[in-house]
């Protein structure tokens, strides 16, 4: 974004790129990006209505229409396109996730070292779609996209100021990312789990809390909820207009870009409203997630090692690494999950 003033998707495509990664550069965008992204959409959509329907105590005949006013804000923000509002709604909706969530782990209180002995790496049975889908869904294929094409309009001058920038807003947004992570995990385990109940949406843990903890626990849930599935049905789309824009060359603003995220907004809309269990369609889209990390982080290892673009800024021996590590550990994942579908592995 920053180094080489160019979008993943471009860097991806730049001249000197072989024509065979260049090809699968751009079946790897337009199949499993774009229509990838389409059913995480749904996800999105389904979960911000199962947090609005929890927060404010609503039935669930009425998800169908929450999914078509929270896709209509959606639309709303993508179409007017202005980078300073879309930035802005964002943090304020991260904020209000914090928060929420930090208050619902706040009136559970849970077993602090049960959740220090959670840190333990562990895979219990059953428990592999679980674990792929947690990884997708914090390690998000299209935000490499998005970050890389943000930066851009963020730091349009670039410099090593701007590096600098970059970095510390990063680690700023991967540790409240990791914390966020954690909050709902811990909320989940000790509200849920604990008491051996089974979710089946997210008034299944407003429910849990009420009873001990007062209506004020169902709002936090519920709110936390909202702002995750909002926040991701916003960026979502506008990660896809960039992704597709960059490899084949359209404009990264115009008609043709909020197109392709109103395309993106249309379908997930349309899945979402289909009435399908909204859990299982957050899993499976989540999980896919998951399964197609590994497959861009390699695509995007190749990247940042190739001196035509990012010059003096390529990676380092520990930052190809730790790349080739999350790669093995993702693709470990997903490959199990192959491989148990065909009866291969137990």
């Amino acid at each position: 974004g920053i180094a080489s003033g160019k979008g993943l998707g471009e860097a991806l495509v730049a001249p000197g790129t072989p024509i065979v990664l260049k090809w699968l550069s751009v079946i790897l965008v337009m199949a499993a990006l774009a229509l990838g992204n389409a059913a995480y959409e749904a996800g999105n959509l389904s979960g911000g209505a199962l947090g609005a329907g929890a927060a404010f105590g609503l039935p669930e005949t009425a998800q169908r229409s929450i999914v078509w006013a929270l896709a209509g804000l959606a639309a709303a923000v993508i179409l007017i396109g202005r980078y300073k509002l879309v930035e802005r709604l964002l943090v304020g909706l991260v904020i209000l996730m914090s928060l929420a969530f930090a208050g619902s782990l706040i009136l559970v209180r849970p077993d602090i070292p049960q959740m220090f002995m959670g840190l333990r790496p562990s895979l219990p049975d059953g428990s592999l779609l679980t674990a792929i889908a947690l990884i997708g869904t914090t390690i998000v294929p299209y935000n490499l996209f998005l970050h890389a094409a943000s930066v851009r309009e963020k730091w349009p001058g670039g410099g090593a100021a701007a590096l600098r920038a970059a970095s510390a807003d990063t680690r700023a947004s991967i540790g409240l990312g990791g914390l966020i992570s954690i909050l709902i995990l811990s909320t989940a385990a000790a509200s849920l789990f604990g008491s051996g109940m089974q979710i089946q949406g997210a008034a299944d843990m407003a429910a849990s809390l009420e009873p001990a903890y007062g209506p004020l626990a169902r709002l936090l849930v519920g709110a936390g909820l909202l702002a995750a599935g909002l926040s991701s049905a916003v960026t979502a789309p506008i990660a896809t207009a960039y992704a597709v824009c960059e490899v084949t060359g359209l404009r990264n603003r115009g008609h043709v870009f909020r197109g392709i995220a109103v395309a993106v907004l249309a379908i997930g809309t349309l899945v979402a409203s289909l009435g399908l269990k909204p859990v299982n369609l957050i899993l499976v889209a989540q999980v896919a997630n998951g399964i197609l990390l590994p497959i861009v982080a390699v695509f995007l290892i190749v990247t940042m090692n190739r001196k035509s673009i990012l010059g003096e800024h390529v990676n380092g021996l520990w930052s190809n690494m730790l790349g080739g590590v999350v790669v093995l550990i993702a693709s470990g994942f997903g490959l199990r999950l192959v491989l148990r579908a065909f009866g291969v592995w137990p």
